[in-house]
Order: C-alpha cells, then structure tokens, then sequence
C-alpha cells in the first residue's frame, strides 16, 4: 500500500532582505528568484516546487513587506500579503543580525492577529553569535507564542533540511497539484526578464535599478536547439537610458554577457540574447506591466 501523499502551499515572509529568495532557491536546489543585495528585488510572486518524501511543497517567494509609497510598492506588498492568506503555512524570515526589529515585528503582530500558525526561521545565523540568537527566539516564543523556530542559514544551507522536513510532515493530505518534476510555474519569458534585472541590480548602483523594469519581447526556437531572446530594458529618464548603455555600449554589453551565462546555466543550451534600452517614462504606472509580473494595478 502506498505511503499516503501530502501537498501544501508555503509562503516565505518577512522585511526586505531577510533572504527570502536565497532560501527558496535552497530549497528548491535549483535558482529560480532572483538574488541581490539591495532591498525589494523580489517584485511578483515566485513559486518554487520541490518534493519531500511523500509531500510536494509548494513555496510562494513574495515581496519583502515595507511600508508602501509609490504604486509599485503597494502592489508589491499587497502580493506579499496575499500569497501569506491564500498559504497553508506560512514561513516567517527574520534576519538574525537585525532580530525581531519594527519591520518584522508589524508581520508578526498581523499574521497573529488573523490567527495564523506562524513557522519562523532565523535566518543569516552564519553571521551572528549563537548567544546573539537565543533572546530572539525567546521574544518570539514569549510575544507570539510560536513554538516552530528553525535557525537557518539560507546561503550555507545549515538547518534548511530540519526545516523541510518539519514543513513536509505538517503539510495537508491531499494529492501532488503539479508534475514531480516541475519545479515552477513561471512561463519562461518571465523567468528570462528576471534574469536580465538580476544582472542590472548587480552592476548598477544606488537608485537606478528600481527605475527599471525588463520585457522579453520574443523568444524564438532556433533549429540547432539554441534560443533567441530578445529584450527591452525600461528606463524612466534619459540620463537613466545612458547609464545602462554605458560609454560605447560597454555597460549594456557587460550586463548582456552575464545574463547571457546565467540563462545558458539555467535552460542548458545556448542563448543568443538581445538587449535594447527604451525610455518609457511611465512604465511603473501601465497596467499591462503589473499584470504581466501578476500584480494587482488597482492597488
């Protein structure tokens, strides 16, 4: 007799930066959210499907929860949102350097305020102190009495399997909702432009990669199994436009190189990969932009 199967819906939440995609890749062991040392680079929900045992766990990589200004962060955040409600767990990341700070404090108090069952993982434990971790632990124990707390390090990977394991066994009964081998829903093309704003998030600096957004424009199969990709870049200002291009196309040119390697490292062939650079003053306030990353514009 078969071993009966378990599948549920994870969410991973917390402030921006607490390494919520770091660790989603972790668990999925393979790069599907994008990875930065900026804050907010997570823009739509990433879902990311692994299997444990006799559970296929299904992972919802939502924005960091900030307080919104701009349309984009009240999208961003409204997604963060619904991807905790609509989830049958919820994984709540605190960066272990800064601890149960204001930001994760205003997550915590709302998901107990609904009464939901709260999963924390403190994570980034590679960087602090042991004796730094236990008060943290105790707060969350004593303050909102959650009685799951994993200590993690999302970029080594210490205490990730315990956390899988524990989540697996905790998962609802019920039959697998996607193929054992697919590992995310994102279409390609999206997946593709993430890529390419990784790359952009990377190697320019300061304010100028929240001015941007990429769009895969077409994807063609060629017939030595090779893709060409070809890509805008959108840019709000002119000056903007010149920085990404950089002095003779050298800017443009560096970025095309590593997204190129790392969509070849992630489709396992060869892409030819086109890159152009478009004013498009208000592409933070077009709705086509918001639902074609799955955020809601009305919000």
């Amino acid at each position: 007799m078969s071993e009966r199967k378990h599948c549920g819906y994870i969410a991973l939440v917390g402030a921006p930066n607490a390494g919520k995609s770091t660790l989603l890749n972790r668990l999925v062991g393979t790069k599907l959210s994008i990875v930065t040392p900026k804050v907010q680079t997570t823009r739509s929900r990433v879902l990311g499907i692994t299997l444990r045992g006799n559970a296929q766990l299904i992972f919802v990589d939502t924005p960091g929860i900030f307080t919104p200004k701009r349309r984009l962060d009240r999208a961003m955040v409204a997604a963060a949102w619904a991807g905790a409600e609509d989830a049958d767990l919820v994984v709540v990341l605190i960066d272990a350097t800064r601890g149960l700070d204001e930001e994760s404090r205003a997550i915590l108090d709302r998901l107990a305020a609904a009464g939901r069952p709260i999963v924390l993982a403190l994570n980034k434990i590679d960087l602090v102190k042991r004796e730094a971790l236990l008060p943290i632990a105790d707060s969350a124990r004593k303050d909102y009495h959650i009685d799951s707390i994993f200590m993690i390090s999302s970029t080594l990977g210490d205490g990730t399997d315990d956390l899988l394991d524990f989540l697996a066994a905790a998962a609802p009964g019920g039959e697998w909702l996607f193929p054992e081998d697919q590992l995310t829903d994102l279409p390609q093309r999206l997946l593709a432009a993430e890529v390419t704003r990784e790359q952009i998030f990377l190697q320019l600096h300061q304010e100028l990669p929240y001015a941007t957004t990429v769009e895969t424009e077409s994807w063609e199969e060629r017939a030595d199994g090779s893709v060409k990709i070809a890509q805008t870049i959108h840019v709000q200002r002119a000056g903007q436009k010149a920085i990404v291009l950089g002095k003779g196309g050298s800017q443009i040119k560096l970025i095309g190189q590593a997204a190129r390697a790392e969509l070849e490292r992630f489709l396992g062939r060869r892409v030819h990969l086109f890159l152009f650079v478009r004013m498009s003053e208000d592409w933070a306030e077009d709705r086509a932009h918001y639902e074609a990353i799955g955020l809601d514009f009305t919000e």
